[in-house]
């Protein structure tokens, strides 16, 4: 498992915050998923790394094996570091039918990213090369009426165009479309 050869050790700032959470919700119910969230909220590059994951699992006796599988269950737990800005663009049927899929491959253009792979894919999580945005998709945000949704920085965005995105893009950069 590639989590755990990983060198170095959790910055002792990260171990830190880590005790101080890993404190304020112990015996709660679900305090694990509020551990990871809060940890990776805290980190700069919103993610958790293999060495606060092995940390985390030895403070909490929880098993690494546990902890990781819950992760990589979780969309919202990210393994790598995330750029400064996210957004996240639905691939559920009724934004599929509605232009998702225009929306995601306009917004790739906007931000230099590759192409889709050649096998279609849906599930998709890359960071453009200098860190400012990471590129999301989500199975469904439940929000089927609104289609299609796009989430940008955890603000949620129904009946989304192309233009439209493209301007909240120029407004994250603090240009005027």
């Amino acid at each position: 498992m590639a989590i755990l050869a990983a060198p170095g050790a959790a910055t002792s700032e990260e171990q830190i915050f880590a005790d101080r959470t890993i404190a304020a919700l112990e015996g709660q119910p679900g305090a694990l998923l509020g551990i990871l969230e809060r940890v990776q909220d805290h980190h700069p590059n919103k993610y958790l790394s293999a060495q606060i994951l092995q940390y985390i699992a030895e403070r909490t006796d929880v098993p690494l094996a546990r902890i990781y599988s819950v992760v990589t269950f979780y969309a919202l737990f990210n393994l790598e570091p995330q750029g400064e800005h996210t957004i996240c663009i639905c691939r559920g049927t009724a934004c599929h039918t509605r232009g998702s899929r225009n929306l995601l491959q306009r917004l790739r253009m906007d931000l230099g990213l590759p192409e889709e792979s050649e096998d279609g894919a849906d599930k998709l999580c890359v960071t453009t090369a200098d860190r400012k945005y990471s590129l999301r998709t989500v199975a469904c945000f439940g929000q089927c009426a609104l289609a299609p949704v796009v989430e940008v920085d955890h603000a949620i965005y129904g009946h989304m165009n192309e233009q439209a995105l493209h301007r909240e893009v120029e407004h994250l950069n603090g240009r005027k479309a």
